[in-house]
């Protein structure tokens, strides 16, 4: 598997009907840069308003996936995104002249096809990908759904679908390579019950169906007043039943096409993550709802782990600047100087460190028997190795000081203790301007973040 993101090369188009809405939809795909993942435009409406496909934008699963920002909705999103991710492709724009993609046949068969005549470019970026360590589950509690994510070499996933009707029974499916969608899970196609149709037909909520786009299991008796219904809706002169159960004028792709099409929107739902997944999916009784609510609660997982993410550094290198060297760019002395190296330092972040004795005079006081190196020392050495970048943006640092104006959003994760080695990371939030800058700063010991803050300060010239 290719460590490059892609996208596709040419943008194209196709054209069909929305299955809900019924209204004529022209979509259009189009490459897109790095690291900007999948978003819907809206360029029927003013101003072409962008709703990115993140699961944090799910309103409802009601009959699809459907996405809302800023007023503005996306209806059944699962399908083309499932062909994106079926088909390996990492950024793409889908422009679209409605609120809901064309259904085309029910699957995302057609949606591979116009990728791949697209074709597909590789983009100089590494993919990012989180590499599932333990597992991960989510339970609807109501309807016994329920999603297990567990470690695996790849992307694997399974459905194991049951709707407690003889019509369609017990059906498993399972897709162990992502580079099989296309042959084994594009082209299913999307089904209901006629139960299901009945009821949106009265509602008139399936403006956009026919016998050719979605695969109707009778799980009742055929009444003549609904026959009459099917006939018009469908535009058919006639409708029966199949020996199999379903109405005619379709022909089954596979005898599990209905687990197929649930794994294909697992995929496409699991795509609102926002980053590529390796691991496998196990989806019991799967649904809108249950992949979506999973979907979210993986992406803050994702989330908090990269904001808690401990970056890697050799220690045992020659250090950019040594203790000597810092003492040149800052006015702090001992006992109350608290950063011993740097290791990277650039216009925009700082990385420093300091190891922590048991020689440092707070700990005599704090607090006997238990050491523990205060909170308000550790942002301290933080806002130190912040003065390190901000001072070197000036020839003549040993003229100038620095001053706290504001410290924000000060959190402690873990205990700091004689023996840790401190690793702090400080990076510019904007420009420095007017001498005041704005960072964002962490700590880390033991392979775990420590402390974290937003800090502001501001260098002044010595009178």
């Amino acid at each position: 598997m290719s460590t490059k993101q892609k996208t596709i090369k040419n943008p194209i188009t196709l054209t069909g009907v929305g299955l809900h809405t019924g209204n004529n939809v022209t979509m259009t795909l189009k490459p897109a840069p790095v690291n900007h993942g999948f978003a819907f435009v809206r360029v029927d409406l003013e101003g072409s308003p962008v709703i990115e496909a993140k699961a944090e934008y799910v309103i409802n699963t009601q009959r699809g996936t459907n996405l809302e920002k800023n007023g503005v909705q996306i209806q059944t999103s699962e399908h083309i995104l499932a062909a994106a991710v079926g088909l390996d492709i990492d950024n793409m724009l889908i422009e679209i002249d409605a609120s809901e993609p064309p259904i085309m046949d029910g699957s995302s068969k057609y949606f591979v096809e116009a990728i791949e005549k697209a074709g597909i470019e590789v983009q100089d970026a590494d993919i990012e990908e989180y590499i599932v360590k333990e597992i991960i589950s989510y339970k609807d509690e109501t309807t016994g759904s329920e999603i297990i994510l567990m470690p695996s070499e790849e992307y694997e996933v399974t459905t194991m679908v049951d709707f407690g009707t003889k019509i369609l029974g017990t059906q498993n499916a399972t897709l162990e390579h992502i580079s099989d969608f296309k042959k084994e899970i594009a082209a299913a196609r999307t089904f209901s019950f006629l139960h299901e149709i009945e009821m949106l037909l009265e509602n008139d909520l399936i403006k956009g169906g026919d016998l050719n786009n979605a695969i109707v299991y009778v799980d009742k008796e055929l009444s003549e007043p609904t026959m009459q219904r099917l006939k018009k809706a469908f535009n058919k002169d006639n409708i029966t039943i199949k020996p199999n159960g379903i109405l005619d004028n379709l022909t089954l792709h596979w005898a599990n096409e209905a687990a197929r099409h649930k794994l294909l929107d697992v995929i496409g739902d699991l795509a609102l993550v926002g980053t590529r997944i390796r691991g496998k999916v196990i989806a019991n009784k799967p649904g809108h709802l249950v992949n979506t609510q999973f979907a979210k609660k993986l992406s803050k997982l994702i989330k908090a782990e990269k904001r808690n993410k401990v970056p890697q550094f050799d220690l045992t290198e020659q250090p950019l600047m040594d203790i000597h060297q810092i003492m040149d760019i800052l006015p702090h002395r001992p006992p109350f100087l608290l950063v011993d190296r740097i290791i990277e330092l650039s216009d925009k972040h700082v990385v420093g460190m300091k190891n922590v004795t048991m020689n440092e005079d707070f700990f005599v006081g704090h607090f006997p028997g238990a050491p523990v190196m205060p909170g308000v020392l550790q942002v301290e050495a933080m806002a130190q190795c912040g003065g390190i970048l901000v001072l070197s943006t000036v020839p003549d640092p040993e003229n100038y000081l620095t001053y706290f104006m504001k410290i924000d959003n000060v959190k402690f994760k873990q205990k700091v203790l004689p023996g840790d080695t401190l690793i702090f990371k400080c990076e510019l939030l904007t420009p420095i301007r007017r001498g005041i800058a704005h960072m964002q700063a962490y700590g880390y010991a033991n392979n775990k973040l420590v402390v974290e803050a937003e800090l502001m300060a501001q260098i002044s010239k010595r009178k």
